[in-house]
């Protein structure tokens, strides 16, 4: 989805799910709860929730500090008033390129 992040302006909720590996239910949830840095637009005739690339880039953030560091919401909202979401940005990426490494090399490694 990285590459078609460049070609498209707007993504289903299905896609952002899809993305994240979580249930729309959560996507939804996290959406309502962080509206200062998730900010889906609506869809004309079906009044459908679609995300811009820096929505994803937030909601990767929300996943990495829930889901990752086992942060509550509240905490999650905290830590990215206090590191801006720049820095956090940069640390969930990281750790998504890690864990493709690791993929990468655990394939190899069961390979030999």
């Amino acid at each position: 989805m990285e590459s078609q992040q460049s070609e498209k302006l707007f993504y289903s909720i299905g896609e952002v799910a899809a993305e994240l590996g979580e249930a729309t239910s959560l996507v939804r949830f996290w959406s309502d709860s962080f509206p200062k840095v998730v900010k889906p637009r609506r869809t004309a005739n079906k009044n459908n929730r679609i995300y811009t690339a820096a929505d994803i880039r937030a909601l990767k953030v929300i996943h990495y500090l829930v889901k990752e560091k086992g942060m509550t919401l509240d905490g999650a909202r905290r830590k990215m008033e206090q590191e801006g979401m720049e820095v956090l940005d940069r640390k969930a990426q990281m750790l998504e390129t890690l864990k493709g490494l690791r993929g990468e090399l655990q394939t190899i490694h069961d390979n030999i």
